[in-house]
């Protein structure tokens, strides 16, 4: 009897329907391994819903690159591993998520190695009468063993410690090995853009963009919280999506133990930025981010009535591919915007320098995701390893606003010296 359990096992199993998939999906991107990221939902949230619809032959790398990632139609997937990487960093937050103890029960979304194709099924676990069946007729199997114990030649225990103590070291490599390639996808990238700054010794500033836009300011009455009462005041306020770049970059220096304060432009001064490295955020709204970009070759520019904000190439000043239409952008809320993201030793302070500035806020908000994302940084070292390896670089960046939100950076152009 026992040893037709398995099959039944099999079959007992029942198939999840869309609806129940689609529950655990929003389950997945709801928890802090997935709710904290906008690439790593977007990627999984969109091979599942392929998957659901029954185009899952057409979930293949290049198209997750275009669709997803913003690549053109003929990138080479090759040397750019971003769905590589991101497909990775799932399979390890997934797997995370399912080893606590509170989702152990709940349906499994899987994304198998070497695979892009989701699969999904629910975990036997041990209210599964299936699985009590066949623990009980394992049960069984055991008393009847140690009721009639067969013999078994000496040997084999001599040798088995021995095997075991094989397994364990083969086990052991593996396992380190698997863990150091982690690390060297997704450190080594990281490591190659931000190095400078990391290994300076002095904390890093972080110079940000700062508005005089209120002159008063509403507080909440203690006791009674729906109360409110309008004080007058002149506060200094950070643009929000600002802080989506400050975030991700303090995240950075914080993860490698780098310390660093923050000021607004208008608070920093040229001694301020000679006591080490700098990041700068924001462009139209920062003096020293306009300042320091200006010699580049990529810089930022507007016409007389600020109605047109663009980079401009130095060297092929008459192209006007980078240019934000105001007008549009209020109106519609659905555009194109572009940052520069650079890296540099300034000469006026010999330190390390790094911008992150977009013309509108979606673009400062991809240009600091692009610096903490390790497969776009991977694309960047390669870019600068065809290059010679040069000491300096300043990076176009473009994204497409819908509604008000920005989808992922595409490296538009590179320049290194």
């Amino acid at each position: 009897m026992a040893a037709d359990l398995p099959e039944r096992g099999r079959t007992a199993q029942r198939e999840p329907d869309e609806h129940e998939v689609r529950e655990q999906l929003s389950r997945l991107l709801a928890n802090p391994y997935f709710s904290h990221s906008k690439r790593f939902p977007t990627f999984l949230r969109f091979v599942v819903e392929y998957t659901l619809a029954g185009d899952a032959e057409n979930i293949k790398e290049r198209i997750l690159g275009i669709e997803i990632f913003g690549r053109d139609a003929d990138y080479d997937t090759a040397a750019d591993p971003i769905v590589r990487v991101t497909a990775a960093e799932i399979r390890k937050r997934v797997a995370q998520y399912y080893q606590e103890p509170a989702h152990e029960h709940e349906l499994r979304i899987a994304l198998p190695s070497g695979s892009y194709i989701p699969q999904f099924h629910w975990p036997r676990g041990a209210n599964d009468p299936v699985l009590k069946e066949l623990d009980l007729a394992a049960a069984e199997d055991i008393a009847t063993s140690e009721a009639n114990p067969v013999p078994r030649p000496a040997r084999a225990h001599r040798h088995s410690p021995l095997v075991l103590a094989l397994t364990c070291v083969v086990a052991g490599i593996l396992s380190v090995g698997s863990v150091l390639l982690w690390q060297a996808m997704h450190h080594t990238a990281l490591d190659f853009f931000w190095r400078p700054v990391l290994s300076a010794k002095e904390p890093v500033l972080l110079c940000i963009a700062d508005q005089l836009q209120y002159s008063s300011m509403s507080l909440r009455d203690a006791a009674e919280p729906t109360h409110q009462v309008v004080l007058s005041d002149n506060l200094t306020a950070v643009v929000m999506d600002d802080v989506y770049a400050i975030v991700k970059v303090a995240g950075v220096l914080q993860s490698n133990g780098k310390q660093y304060t923050v000021k607004g432009e208008g608070a920093t001064n040229l001694e301020d930025l000679r006591n080490g490295p700098t990041v700068f955020i924001g462009a139209f709204d920062n003096a020293w981010t306009l300042r320091l970009t200006n010699p580049l070759r990529f810089h930022f520019a507007n016409n007389a009535d600020m109605s047109q904000h663009e980079i401009v190439d130095s060297t092929n000043p008459a192209q006007t591919h980078w240019v934000v239409d105001r007008a549009v952008q209020m109106a519609t809320h659905n555009y194109r915007d572009y940052a520069i993201v650079a890296r540099f030793t300034d000469t006026n302070t010999g330190e390390p320098t790094v911008i992150v500035a977009g013309i509108g806020r979606g673009g400062t908000i991809v240009a600091g995701e692009f610096l903490a994302d390790p497969g776009d940084l991977a694309q960047l070292q390669r870019a600068a390893q065809a290059a010679g390896d040069k000491k300096n670089m300043e990076i176009v960046l473009s994204t497409q606003i819908i509604d008000e939100k920005p989808g992922s950076p595409k490296m538009e152009a590179t320049y290194f010296w």
